[in-house]
């Protein structure tokens, strides 16, 4: 297997977005509960719930282009749903660390930043 690291890349990604939104969707006022004052101080205080439905999107995007990805790769070696998985996910993360820095959750976003390494090379690797 030539695409070993970029599987492997995909496979986190996956889990980290599916598991995400699956959170986001079946514990929504639990989620809300601990959003809305984590931004009470933000220019986000008003909208939490239009633009956490807008996060789960993208996650869910990110979450299925990379399952299909790694499909991909093993059916005939593509990567075009893998990158795009990437990217997703690479956007997401921005707007998680966009989120955290209004919010001044600099230990939040240092962890995002983390994740964000893996969705780059990700990028890299599948472009």
């Amino acid at each position: 297997m030539n695409n070993t690291a970029s599987v492997l890349v995909l496979v986190f990604l996956a889990v980290t977005f599916i598991m995400s939104a699956h959170d986001k969707i079946f514990h929504w006022k639990d989620n809300m509960a601990w959003l809305k004052p984590h931004f009470e101080k933000t220019i986000l205080k008003n909208s939490v719930a239009v633009t956490t439905g807008i996060l789960l999107v993208f996650e869910l995007i990110a979450g299925i282009f990379s399952i299909v990805g790694i499909l991909e790769l093993y059916i005939n070696g593509g990567r075009m749903f893998g990158f795009y998985g990437a990217v997703f996910s690479c956007i997401s993360l921005l707007l998680m660390l966009f989120g955290q820095r209004l919010a001044k959750d600099y230990d939040g976003a240092r962890t995002i930043a983390i994740y964000f390494v893996v969705a780059i090379l990700g990028v890299y690797w599948l472009s």
